[in-house]
């Protein structure tokens, strides 16, 4: 479910960041360079440091670049593929940005609009991960509406502006998703031998460590909903300034 819930959601907000910058028009490389400045840094440190976690070694690091081919940054690193641990790092390793820009988001709101994400924080509780498709869209529903209802607050903005900043360069590269898909079938099959192996001492322990597995994907719901939630405020804003500018261009 967890798999599923970051395919979904990494898909949803590449999808809302491609239009933001879309809807931007001539002004879209620009403010792409200046967000860039602040979120790629993070995007790229991210790799770097799930590498380290996972025991890659780092041969070449780009924090911020302004190239032709649009790469903003990169982390290029070498392993051992006999290693059973660094081959599984490298699904950790490719998403590492979604899991530790949906975190600092998170920490975000908290420094800043902590009623916002109490909030949240009730919604997510209320997350059944085990339940449909049907019923975990609706849970990321009112995950975004427990977001919106604090737009009355000033900081509630202060807290959206920054995080747009990070949103927006959160989503994975082509390269990222290559890297990821290396490991994932070593993770899943890892948690397919874990599941049989609790499941053979006893049905208590398979099912506390179910019950662990499904707290933590409520929780990693809660944090992916708040940065889509983040990109559908700036797929709005964009849309707005786009308008805007054809509107000018027009004069």
């Amino acid at each position: 479910m967890t798999l599923g819930a970051l395919i979904l959601f990494g898909f949803l907000i590449g999808l809302c960041n491609k239009q933001f910058y879309k809807n931007l028009g001539v002004l879209g490389k620009p403010v792409c360079y200046i967000t860039g400045f602040f979120g790629t840094p993070v995007h790229e440190c991210a790799h770097a440091l799930f590498c380290l976690i996972f025991g890659h070694k780092i041969t070449e690091m780009k924090l911020f670049q302004i190239s032709d081919d649009g790469t903003l940054g990169y982390v290029s690193h070498s392993y051992n593929p006999k290693n059973f641990y660094h081959r599984i790092g490298n699904f950790f390793i490719g998403v590492a940005p979604m899991l530790v820009i949906s975190g600092l988001l998170w920490l975000l709101s908290y420094l800043l609009v902590p009623d916002m994400l109490r909030s949240v924080t009730i919604e997510v509780n209320k997350i059944d991960a085990l339940g449909g498709i049907a019923e975990i869209l609706k849970s990321v529903i009112d995950i975004c509406k427990a977001v919106f209802s604090h737009m009355d607050d000033f900081r509630w903005w202060i807290f959206v502006i920054i995080g747009i900043f990070f949103a927006l360069h959160m989503t994975l590269s082509g390269a990222d998703i290559k890297g990821a898909l290396t490991g994932i079938w070593l993770l899943l099959g890892l948690l397919l031998v874990v599941d049989i192996i609790l499941y053979l001492i006893g049905v208590n322990v398979i099912l506390k460590f179910t019950h662990a597995i499904t707290t933590v994907a409520g929780y990693f719901i809660g944090f992916m909903s708040l940065a889509l939630a983040i990109s559908l405020v700036a797929l709005g804003l964009s849309a707005a300034i786009g308008k805007i500018v054809q509107k000018v261009k027009k004069v």
